[in-house]
């Protein structure tokens, strides 16, 4: 599109798109404060809220503010996950600041301006979306819509309700029907937005029997409407879905339109499958939301345009009382709402709408096709989509069929910790977790309410495929090692099984202490003393399992559980690892509380023979050497040879002996010291990490990688090699040595020239 003269633009319009474009700049770069001006920010109290200054600031500050304030102290862009904002939404952006500008206009020409606004945004809508002869109302929050449709019914129904209110409804309550698949809280948004009890909602169950399980109940709602109107209520209103939040099922809106013309009855239809009206195929189930009396749709999130207001197309014939019910209004501002839209509407075109909500579901239709070829995953849509028929939504819900088909819980666990990682690891593919009633929780991927935002290409549902297919076995190993792993712990006596079932992993254990003559206190400190030390140990390992403290709200305390598994797993070698290393802490703790009772009365008695050899040098030596004059003078003349007696406290033993036997076979000590070889509880082959099975499968390898990569993002602390603590030498003994002077240094005195030496502890 030309862009038309300079000269024919309202300057104040050309400045206000300028500036537009450069905050947008600013706020998006990123780059506008430097290294310094971020390290004094750090430092101010700009961010803390505070009285206004008294003299104004620049732009530039106050987009430096706004930059601020949107990303925190996180100064890396590519962590930040936010929405894509190419042209058409800066289009939608700068249609705030038009609105803004344009409201100061006089009244008759602004009246003119948001009807010309209003009824083109209407009318592209309407014929986008074949929806005929409807009018549009526009509105932010996505259910406003519905509660003044909901309003434009009760005065339809109620003629003097207008005049009498509520006392209207006493006699005849009115009921709003709506399917179980519906989003949640809607129907009791809408009794609380009209003031209705919530005994005027129905919530009619989906099939059970027949068709899918997400599909409205029709033969049970025609029960229920004949068992109200006899009872005296009235049938206002019904709510069905093309497209349900959770699986993205259509109801049957032929069969619904039917019942709702028999009844009199206001049908109402939402669901991001609307969107595919637009195309140049649809399917038969979609298309009959045509017929409906009215729909809401969502075009921001379908065509990646930020702020732009959801609308609600519908037919009435009676413009006082849509005036009534609020769906028009005669003031010409409420009416410029609806310019965000037109002047993205208009930048996109009907090509680049149409391509978007083509782009995404060929999207839906490439990750559907890639599905079929993995195992342990099933879908939640009867038959495979196509780009230009909708039999199916384009978005799906995957679970893994488990092992243990009653273990339901261990299967949700299992499952939001795949859309976990997989919204992590592939942040583009736009992948969410949802919990549906009858198959719990599953992965969604919907790209009609995702793609145009993050950018989602093909590459990415590429990536996304090849990440499910390295995360599924790891998902059927765990399963199927559960209870391998539960059956070896229950058969130690050291270890207890702790059963968390909100652990995507093996399980948890705990070990318990042998000993049964400590109260409770002493046993609770030294079980968690023992598991703390023995998690650090099993961290340490050189291995590609995930050992960690529990879930963040896990009941049990002291306890180790450990992640996801892959093929090769020795589980029978995993729990005897735990319980040798619980068994080495546990004796190693016994060893020092034992040892500080021997260490204190070693040195009591050490102590008593230092204060006798004392004794002994002052008898052998006489009182003159100890005067400080006298003593050296002596000292020179007759010098006195002393005798050295060293000592050496056995701290095995608890016992005094003489240092004489300890430096005459030192040499021979360490010779053999170094003769001996470090043993190792498992023989291990070059490359084969601990805990796996050699030979187990070429899979293997892989799966091991896999696992490795999966699970990196669980780990807090670095692996240290486990040779670093086999070579570590223990020695079979620890000794205090103790001497009387300094004659074991290697540096002797020469005779008749000692000095008064002072008895060292070493």
């Amino acid at each position: 599109m030309d862009n038309p003269p300079v000269k024919m633009m309202d300057p104040t319009l050309a400045e206000m798109g300028n500036h537009l474009s450069d905050a947008m700049k600013i706020l998006e770069s990123g780059k506008l404060e430097s290294e310094q001006g971020k390290e004094r920010r750090k430092l101010s109290w700009k961010d803390i809220p505070g009285p206004l200054q008294g003299d104004g600031q620049d732009v530039v500050s106050i987009l430096q503010l706004v930059q601020n304030l949107m990303h925190g102290d996180d100064d890396q862009q590519g962590q930040r996950r936010m929405q894509y904002v190419g042209e058409q939404g800066h289009m939608a952006l700068l249609g705030h600041s038009l609105a803004a500008y344009i409201s100061v206009l006089e009244r008759e020409r602004l009246r003119k301006l948001t009807t010309r606004i209003l009824s083109d945004t209407t009318l592209w809508l309407c014929r986008l979306f074949r929806y005929e002869n409807g009018s549009a109302y526009y509105h932010e929050d996505d259910r406003e819509g519905l509660v003044k449709v909901c309003r434009l019914v009760i005065n339809t129904h109620y003629e003097d309700y207008a005049t009498e209110g509520f006392t209207m409804l006493s006699s005849k309550h009115p009921v709003i029907y709506q399917s179980a698949a519906c989003r949640p809280g809607l129907g009791q948004h809408l009794c609380s937005q009209l003031a209705l009890p919530l005994s005027c909602l129905c919530i009619v169950p989906c099939n059970t029997m027949f068709g899918s399980l997400h599909q409205m109940d029709v033969a049970l709602l025609d029960k229920l409407i004949r068992d109200d109107r006899e009872s005296g209520k009235v049938p206002l209103l019904l709510i069905a879905n093309a497209g349900t939040p959770g699986a993205g099922h259509t109801d049957k809106l032929s069969r619904l339109k039917e019942l709702c013309v028999q009844y009199n009855m206001w049908l109402h239809v939402e669901g991001v499958n609307l969107a595919t009206l637009a195309l140049g195929q649809v399917s038969s189930a979609v298309t009959a939301a045509t017929k409906c009396d009215s729909m809401t749709l969502t075009p921001g999130p379908w065509l990646g345009l930020p702020a732009v207001p959801a609308v609600t197309l519908y037919r009435h014939e009676d413009p006082a009382l849509s005036l009534a019910a609020g769906l028009t209004s005669s003031q010409p501002v409420e009416k410029l709402r609806a310019l965000p839209l037109w002047l993205s509407l208009q930048y996109l075109g009907h090509d680049g709408i149409l391509q978007r909500i083509k782009h995404a579901s060929q999207l839906s239709q490439q990750l559907l096709e890639h599905l079929k070829t993995l195992a342990s995953i099933k879908t939640s849509t009867l038959s495979p989509p196509s780009v230009f028929s909708q039999d199916s939504a384009p978005s799906s819900g995957g679970s893994v069929e488990g092992y243990f088909a009653g273990e339901r819980d261990v299967l949700d666990v299992l499952n939001r910790w795949l859309g976990e990682q997989l919204a992590q690891q592939v942040p583009l593919s736009g992948v969410d977790v949802v919990e549906l009633e009858d198959e719990g929780t599953c992965v969604r991927f919907s790209p009609l309410m995702t793609a145009a935002a993050l950018g989602t290409q093909e590459n990415d549902v590429a990536a996304l495929v090849e990440k499910l297919g390295e995360m599924i076995p790891v998902l059927s190993c765990t399963l199927r090692y559960r209870q391998d792993f539960k059956d070896e712990v229950l058969q130690q006596a050291s270890l207890s099984y702790i059963e968390d079932l909100s652990w995507p992993g093996l399980g948890g254990v705990r070990y318990e202490p042998r000993a049964t003559d400590l109260d409770e206190d002493k046993r609770q400190h030294s079980v968690e003393k023992i598991n703390n030390d023995l998690l650090k140990k099993l961290m340490e390992l050189d291995t590609d399992l995930y050992f960690s403290g529990g879930p963040e709200f896990c009941e049990e305390k002291n306890c180790i559980f450990i992640g996801m598994a892959t093929e090769d797993l020795d589980v029978a070698e995993l729990v005897e690892t735990i319980v040798s290393i619980g068994r080495e802490i546990e004796e190693s703790g016994k060893l020092f509380e034992n040892m500080t009772e021997v260490v204190r009365r070693g040195i009591q008695e050490a102590e008593l023979q230092l204060q006798k050899a004392n004794e002994e040098k002052l008898m052998e030596e006489g009182v003159l050497r100890q005067i400080p004059l006298v003593g050296p003078v002596l000292n020179w003349f007759s010098p006195v040879q002393a005798s050295v007696k060293g000592r050496t406290f056995n701290l095995a033993e608890g016992c005094l002996d003489s240092t004489e036997p300890v430096y005459s076979v030192k040499a021979q000590m360490n010779k053999e010291a170094s003769l001996d070889s470090p043993k190792s509880i498992t023989k291990r082959f070059p490359g084969q990490k601990l805990f796996r099975r050699h030979g187990a499968g070429s899979d293997s390898v892989s799966d091991t990688s896999s696992v490795s990569q999966l699970e990196e993002s669980f780990r807090e602390t670095a692996h240290v090699q486990a040779n670093n603590a086999d070579e570590a030498e223990v020695p079979e003994e620890r000794h205090v040595h103790i001497v009387e002077e300094t004659a074991l240094s290697d540096q002797r005195v020469p005779e008749g020239q000692e000095t008064e030496s002072v008895d060292t502890l070493r």
